[in-house]
């Protein structure tokens, strides 16, 4: 199941986040949201993106391996789930718009796409043979 190596890695990504979060409103002295602070604002977005995107792509790259699509596959789009937030994180740290946090999510969400073409035509190739 390579599926477990990609969650794995991205929750840890996740808890760093959380962290870097923490601590920024630590620093600001903000209990909740980001006390119109720019650069926790982009934190807390920064964590928040990456808390709306990442569970349905885990979620569908679980589902993937399930199917038993091959583990090039499986690599391929757990590749790009990875690159794409982290690409997109930097991108976002270093600025509000940028080239990375747009690269990020193109490649975020053709990771999302390409999933969920894969899972219709498995889908699909089940119901038309009856076979898995």
């Amino acid at each position: 199941m390579l599926s477990m190596f990609y969650a794995a890695i991205l929750a840890l990504i996740y808890v760093g986040l959380s962290l870097y979060v923490v601590r920024g409103r630590w620093q600001h002295r903000v209990a909740l949201g980001h006390g119109a602070d720019s650069v926790l604002e982009r934190r807390v977005r920064m964590h928040g993106n990456f808390a709306e995107y990442v569970p349905i792509a885990l979620i569908l790259l679980f589902m993937l391996d399930v199917a038993k699509l091959p583990p090039l596959g499986i690599h391929i789009l757990g590749i790009m789930l990875v690159a794409g937030r982290v690409l997109h994180l930097s991108g976002l740290h270093a600025a509000p718009v940028s080239k990375r946090r747009l690269v990020g999510m193109v490649l975020t969400l053709l990771m999302i796409l390409a999933a969920a073409l894969l899972l219709l035509y498995n889908f699909s190739m089940i119901l038309m043979t009856g076979f898995n």
